[in-house]
């Protein structure tokens, strides 16, 4: 399986080991899993913007009081 050698400070990895523990994971688990749980909710984020993109004018049309003023009010 592929891994990673990643280099901290000796601050950033005290508190790496300090937010494991207190997550009853080891260190390795605790950086694996963060990192996979960026990435969705990266992919998340991407993904709803694109819905909203997409759908802005039935949101507009479905609740007008609650439409920007603005032409577009398309999101990031």
């Amino acid at each position: 399986m592929p891994a990673l050698n990643i280099e901290f400070t000796e601050e950033e990895l005290a508190a790496i080991r300090e937010a494991a523990a207190a997550d009853g994971k080891s260190v390795k688990a605790y950086v694996h899993d963060l990192s996979v749980r960026e990435q969705q909710r990266r992919r998340f984020v991407e993904r709803a913007a694109k819905f909203w993109n997409e759908h802005i004018e039935e949101f507009d049309a479905a609740f007008p009081e609650e439409a920007p003023p603005s032409e577009g009010g398309a999101a990031a």
